[in-house]
């Protein structure tokens, strides 16, 4: 979209122009600020971001036009989101985007005033970001990814599809509340399911090969993948390493691509919502008085095809209740 173009009228030809067009004419573009937590050339991250410009177009708003979208992409990097997080702030955006749960905490330190959007953030009350979900007030709102409580359908998922497994490794980030959140609620419900757990970290990739090729060792190991930053870049080689050692394992989302399970949220649809909270505050309505709002999907995808290659069948029941089944 081309920007807008700015006319200097002068004489009796400004005396002329409409009201209206003036004021068209000179409105002011909107600077958005984005701070994504996944690569650049991840498709999974540009079709996020696809839909949330799709959502502020649809809005009425003008990309390149009456709107400006800056991003800053910090895939995993903890001082990468702290600098790209006062960058964005520097250049005094009308509202910021915040890709995930770990791009919050940055840009709330950055700044208390410029109005923040987060998508797919996981406990914001139990991290600080809001006072409440309801009233969230300051200057931070958006869309929470799950309840920690959701964690241990993973494990029951992984018991369902392979019965006889008695040790989980559980991929999660130690140095996020996430991980800890995550791996704690599937830890808590271990013994009823009758399984060992073994935390694996994901801080890179030979953390993880690393751990998972030390972890398993027999026909009865498992794998469950936490939803986070880390686990998303890193998704192919776990996936990968999965397949290696013959471990059955369930993922967080459907984007996990040739996995054998993954139930999560969508994730695409909340940054659609999100582009409707940036218009909203964009014509004046405050963060503080918008609710956070909690997932309205749920998606269940099972692909065969791996669990085929695995050697297991599937139950019929969870088949039936599966949102997509990948022959």
């Amino acid at each position: 979209m081309k920007r807008r173009a700015f006319i200097t009228l002068i004489g009796g030809a400004a005396a002329t122009w409409p009201l209206a067009a003036w004021a068209q004419q000179a409105e002011r573009a909107r600077r958005i600020g984005v701070l994504n937590t996944l690569p650049a050339e991840d498709p999974h991250g540009q079709e996020r971001i696809g839909a949330f410009l799709q959502g502020l177009q649809q809005a009425g708003w003008t990309i390149g036009g009456n709107i400006q979208i800056v991003q800053r992409w910090a895939p995993g990097d903890v001082d990468a989101l702290r600098k790209y997080a006062a960058e964005l702030v520097a250049l005094a955006p009308d509202a910021i985007l915040a890709t995930g749960g770990v791009a919050v905490g940055p840009l709330q330190q950055a700044t208390r005033t410029v109005p923040i959007v987060f998508v797919n953030a996981p406990d914001p009350v139990g991290a600080g970001f809001v006072d409440s979900q309801a009233r969230p007030g300051g200057n931070v709102t958006g869309f929470t990814q799950f309840e920690y409580s959701m964690s241990v359908k993973w494990l029951d998922l992984l018991k369902q599809v392979a019965p006889g497994i008695t040790r989980v490794a559980v991929l999660r980030d130690p140095n996020q509340p996430s991980g800890i959140g995550q791996f704690g609620a599937i830890r808590g419900a271990a013994a009823s399911f009758g399984v060992e757990m073994t935390p694996l970290g994901v801080r890179d990739t030979a953390e993880i090969e690393r751990g998972v090729t030390t972890f398993a060792r027999s026909s009865n190991d498992g794998l469950i993948v936490t939803s986070g930053s880390l686990t998303a870049i890193h998704r192919q080689l776990i996936i990968a390493l999965a397949a290696r050692h013959k471990l059955p394992a369930v993922y967080p989302a459907r984007f996990f691509d040739g996995g054998l399970i993954s139930y999560g949220p969508d994730r695409i649809d909340p940054y659609r919502r999100a582009a409707g909270y940036v218009d909203r505050i964009l014509k004046g309505e405050k963060p503080a008085d918008l609710p956070v709002q909690a997932p309205t999907k749920y998606e269940l995808v099972i692909n065969l095809k791996t669990a085929k290659a695995l050697g297991l069948d599937v139950p019929p029941m969870l088949l039936a209740l599966a949102d997509e089944v990948i022959e």
